[in-house]
């Protein structure tokens, strides 16, 4: 048996993901333990969940790899400092004290983040490398063209490649500081979005303006060529030389300062959010074409945190020039853990590598799964009251009545979601056809923007009578967005202002009790759709455990609480069998 611990830390969502003989068994994001949002450090908890998963202490482990090379990183860092001195000085002095006393100690910081039980080697695998195998490894493709593209690693900002049998090669990569996840923050930080948070909001405001400024950032920001491949006026940005992304030549160009993040969000900033969309989108499917015409391959996966766009996603599928595209669930850094393991095992071992249908991702439920008797013990020591289902059946109908009567249902089964989606395991569900549920789910139970759009969940069978999908197609992890058909305008909780919905289908292989659960629904109402948001509030992570659960259940508007075959409702509305 080998057994092989990915790591990624020390920039944002620092995560841990284990395989043993080359099968993912465990991984899971810091934050999720800690519930600190996006918490950087070293992944302690997320290391103890994937060991004790597989039953191993850190002595036992064969290999330890961690998703970037220092070195390399920091290279980058002090020649951006030298290039910009002495504007960024400022910057440099922010930034230097931690690499010195943290960062360049990787081996040690490791070591110790591993009680120091671990004592072979550690392997560091270049960023995009380590996307690209967290990409291309557990898709359903023997072989297929690989494009990532995120803010920066070392020093490639985008990256594509191809994979074959057990092998990536990547051949060609965008430097730093020309990088489209950092454009993307460009305008996420202009907006009065939080970088590296806020994006996915970006994201959803942008159908509720105009394109107005798409010509004005093409002109003056951004040189894009017919390939994909483009260069930064980086005079109207500062990332490279100070503590913010933008600087006043940024604002002059569009209209004015950025907005306050406390302050009301105008139609300026709906309209640079479609705009950067718009861009956005354009790149994505030129680098996509050219991606194909180099590599004459029919397949394509996807990583880095781009990736996570949605409605860029969804494009591709539709219009690219690929026949199949899969994205990795976790395509941002925590994905990175995962893909530095997988590298080491296929690439660096040299192991055989076996095509899994629907994929090798195991539905992306790689994190902490709980006990009947676990769950109830927590409910009992908070003299919590709760009604025990007989059966799964039992559980499922009870909180289909309970969905259709209106309330809202903080379910809580199995094991927690790896990535940044809640995939109905961690999940609030609700009735997709209430008019009022959108602006009841932002305002009292999420308390986050009224603008943002909830996804439905659908059983895969029925996805194509309700979303702009052919019958065969899926999107089990949540990264595409389409078109809901016409005819089924009465589904107002999870269309957006333009018609369309970020879809997740749900099939009986991939997650039974969901499945089951939205096909009790579709018995009593005749609909096979429901809400599916994340069990979290705003600034939160989505919760964890069952008394991560339980509190988040006790302190927001939410009705019921669906935890494994428990069901526990608000005192005086008591569920009745």
């Amino acid at each position: 048996m080998t057994s092989i611990l990915g790591i990624s830390a020390y920039y944002h969502d620092a995560a841990a993901a284990l395989i043993v003989d080359g099968e993912m068994v465990a991984a899971a994001q810091q934050e999720r333990f800690s519930r600190l949002k996006h918490d950087a450090s070293f992944p302690t908890q997320a290391v103890q969940h994937c060991l004790q998963q597989a039953n191993l202490d850190a002595s036992d482990l064969d290999y330890v790899a961690f998703y970037e090379k220092p070195l390399a990183k920091f290279e980058r860092l002090l020649e951006t400092y030298l290039a910009v001195t002495p504007a960024g000085y400022r910057s440099f002095r922010t930034a230097i004290p931690q690499w010195l006393r943290q960062k360049l100690h990787l081996q040690r910081e490791i070591r110790t983040g591993l009680q120091h039980q671990y004592k072979k080697r550690i392997g560091f695998v270049r960023h995009h490398v380590s996307h690209a195998s967290s990409a291309f490894y557990p898709s359903p493709f023997e072989e297929a063209a690989i494009l990532t593209i995120d803010g920066v690693g070392e020093w490639d900002t985008a990256c594509y490649g191809t994979g074959r049998g057990n092998r990536i090669e990547l051949q060609q990569a965008l430097r730093f500081p020309h990088s489209l996840g950092l454009l993307y923050s460009a305008f996420t930080f202009f907006t009065g979005f939080e970088v590296n948070g806020g994006e996915y909001k970006l994201m959803g405001l942008a159908p509720y303006g105009q394109p107005h400024y798409y010509d004005r950032i093409l002109k003056h920001l951004i040189d894009l060529k017919p390939d994909g491949s483009f260069r930064m006026d980086m005079q109207y940005f500062h990332y490279c030389r100070g503590l913010t992304m933008t600087n006043k030549r940024f604002a002059s160009l569009f209209d004015g300062p950025p907005r306050n993040p406390n302050s009301e969000i105008t139609q300026r900033e709906k309209d640079l959010a479609s705009s950067i969309q718009k861009v956005t989108e354009e790149v994505v499917l030129r680098m996509a074409a050219h991606v194909q015409n180099q590599t004459q391959m029919s397949n394509l996966v996807l990583a880095g945190g781009v990736a996570l766009n949605s409605v860029a996603n969804g494009r591709l599928v539709r219009e690219g020039p690929f026949d199949n595209v899969w994205i990795q669930p976790a395509a941002g850094d925590s994905g990175g853990a995962l893909g530095s393991a997988m590298y080491v095992w296929h690439q660096l071992l040299e192991k055989p590598r076996t095509v899994a249908i629907p994929d090798g991702q195991h539905g992306s439920l790689l994190g902490p799964g709980f006990t009947e008797q676990e769950i109830e013990n927590c409910l009992q020591a908070d003299q919590v009251e709760y009604d025990v289902c007989d059966n799964e059946q039992d559980l499922c109908r009870r909180v289909a009545r309970l969905i259709d009567t209106g309330k809202v249902v903080g379910w809580f089964q199995g094991r927690m979601e790896f990535g940044p989606r809640a995939l109905g395991n961690r999940s609030i569900l609700a009735d997709a056809r209430s008019p009022d549920m959108q602006a009841r789910l932002n305002k009292k139970t999420k308390s986050r923007e009224s603008f943002r759009p909830f996804a439905p969940i659908v059983l895969q069978e029925k996805a194509a009578d309700y979303f702009d999908l052919s019958e065969m197609q899926d999107s089990p992890y949540m990264l595409l967005v389409t078109s809901v058909r016409q005819n089924h305008a009465s589904l107002p909780a999870i269309t957006h202002v333009d018609g369309s919905a970020r879809i997740q289908t749900v099939t009986q292989d991939s997650n039974p009790r969901l499945h089951r659960l939205l096909t009790c629904f579709e018995a009593i109402t005749g609909t096979p759709v429901l809400v599916n948001t994340s069990f979290n509030v705003r600034d939160e992570p989505i919760v964890c455990s069952p008394a991560d659960a339980l509190r988040c259940f006790q302190r927001t508007d939410i009705d019921v609480l669906a935890i494994g075959n428990c069901i526990v409702q608000k005192v005086g509305d008591r569920c009745k069998p």
